[in-house]
């Protein structure tokens, strides 16, 4: 990569862009590592009454928010567009409409400021927010990656090389946390929705399976519907001692899993990722077992769990260093997979 940036100054600045889900979302980052500015606009307010995202609603709302978002976040940086050297987006996985909306603008202002395109993955731009808060990281790394829509265990090997250790046979935990909140009535999201109730219950109180798919593979949509069959069967159980019994149980399958891959492939880190990342039991857990078993823990921040553009531009950083840009006719990939 040419060091002769706009800035002058020898960083490479790339605006990043993130409409994969119901986050839309701008930053600026400089040399895959200094977030110049970072901007959110969350739709979970759109999305509250229906108990989840709605696709069509998402899109509608990214062509909305996407132009200010993008604004606010070039002012923010002190920027006008042409002094930047390259603008991301997030081609996949996810809503092929809402992705639509950010590789559509990100490319649009590609050719407007006259700089490179770099398509990037979702799963990969999770990655890359650890590194964004902990620079010194260095692959080899073992990373669970837990959203709404990805419940992963990947092994990276290098920068840009992964392998995929295990994923979800059905539900990703996210969804599951989801489903069972609104079984329960605590609305939308669900995940910090249990987590808060749950410090007030007894995780002990109710009985459930912890499924365990041969291998490293997940399984909650068992546990889900073990969690609706208890309710269902012991109406008056305190809905705080379901909340408790389920994350515990959840979070159990998930470091279990972790903590037996990174011994199998030599992990010396273990690293979290996605939205699910900010879970307080979760993140309590991994760094217990990291320090039992003599492992680096690296837990990024909560705004870094959840879907943002500074992730994307980080990953772009790296993507481009070893690819170049991307070809303006690349398409979303709505399943796009990471290895």
């Amino acid at each position: 990569m040419s060091t002769a940036t706009k800035g002058g100054d020898g960083k490479f600045r790339i605006l990043g862009i993130e409409t994969s889900c119901d986050e839309t979302a701008a930053a600026i980052v400089a040399d895959g590592a200094d977030v110049v500015s970072s901007v959110v606009s969350s739709q979970v307010d759109l999305h509250a009454r229906f108990g989840g995202v709605v696709p069509e609603i998402a899109s509608r709302a990214h062509v909305e928010l996407l132009t200010p978002v993008v604004a606010r976040c070039l002012v923010e940086a002190g920027l006008e567009g042409n002094q930047l050297d390259a603008v991301a987006a997030t081609v996949g996985p996810g809503l092929a409409g809402a992705l639509l909306v950010g590789v559509s603008t990100a490319k649009a202002l590609s050719l407007v400021w006259g700089v490179p395109f770099v398509a990037v993955n979702h799963m990969e731009a999770h990655l890359y927010a650890c590194f964004l808060e902990d620079p010194a990281l260095e692959p080899p790394l073992l990373v669970l990656l837990v959203s709404g829509g990805h419940t992963m265990l990947v092994a990276m090997d290098g920068h840009g090389q992964y392998r995929l250790i295990g994923t979800t046979v059905d539900d990703a935990v996210g969804e599951a946390f989801d489903k069972v909140a609104r079984f329960l009535g605590l609305g939308y999201p669900g995940g910090p929705a249990i987590d808060r109730l749950a410090i007030v219950g007894d995780p002990d109180a109710v009985p459930l399976p912890r499924p365990m798919p041969a291998g490293f593979d997940f399984s909650l949509s068992g546990l889900k519907t073990a969690v609706i069959r208890y309710v269902k069967a012991h109406p008056d159980v305190a809905t705080a001692d379901v909340a408790a019994s389920f994350q515990k149980a959840a979070v159990e399958m998930l470091v279990d899993k972790a903590r037996r891959a990174a011994a199998e492939t030599g992990a010396k880190t273990l690293c979290l990722g996605g939205g699910v990342a900010a879970n307080s039991l979760l993140r309590e857990r991994i760094l217990d077992v990291c320090e039992e078993d003599g492992l680096q823990a690296f837990l990024p921040s909560r705004e870094m769990c959840t879907d943002n553009a500074a992730m994307v531009a980080a990953a772009a950083w790296w993507r481009y260093r070893s690819d170049g840009p991307s070809p303006l006719d690349i398409g979303v990939d709505p399943n796009l997979r990471l290895a």
